[in-house]
């Protein structure tokens, strides 16, 4: 049920008066991609893991109830699908950076984002759970 439109201003007028934070994260976005620098990573591809996480200020976003005042994550979802299955870099650190600098040049206003990639089982010669890669960038307005 909506909260009465003096609840809302009421919200609105207490928060003026403070600074608030907030983060909206992406957790474990499976896809499969071909990234790697060995040649059959790129011919045979392999599962890839994502986590995006958006640092903002979402208060004005939840007072009035509102996906324009916040980060649309089904939207970050859909930069990340785009980036893991329709390119081929040689280094989950390109994928996290372009995965990070896609968010923040859409959403100019976002406090920080921060992007891992993870490949599970990479081919190190050994046994490996995974080899990540996390591209911060903490003040995207600089």
């Amino acid at each position: 049920m909506p909260e009465p439109e003096s609840n809302v201003e009421a919200d609105a007028t207490a928060s003026a008066n403070r600074t608030t934070t907030g983060t909206v994260r992406l957790v474990n976005a499976v896809f499969y991609g071909h990234h790697g620098v060995m040649q059959e990573e790129h011919r045979v591809g392999g599962r890839y893991e994502v986590d995006v996480s958006v640092g903002l200020d979402f208060e004005e976003a939840a007072v009035h109830d509102d996906l324009t005042r916040t980060v649309d994550y089904e939207q970050v979802y859909e930069f990340v699908r785009t980036l893991v299955t329709e390119n081929n870099f040689y280094l989950i650190e390109k994928l996290a950076y372009r995965i990070a600098h896609k968010v923040r040049d859409t959403y100019p206003d976002v406090e920080g984002v921060e992007v891992t990639v993870r490949k599970p089982n990479p081919p190190v010669g050994g046994p490996c759970d995974r080899a990540e890669a996390t591209y911060t960038i903490d003040d995207p307005g600089t």
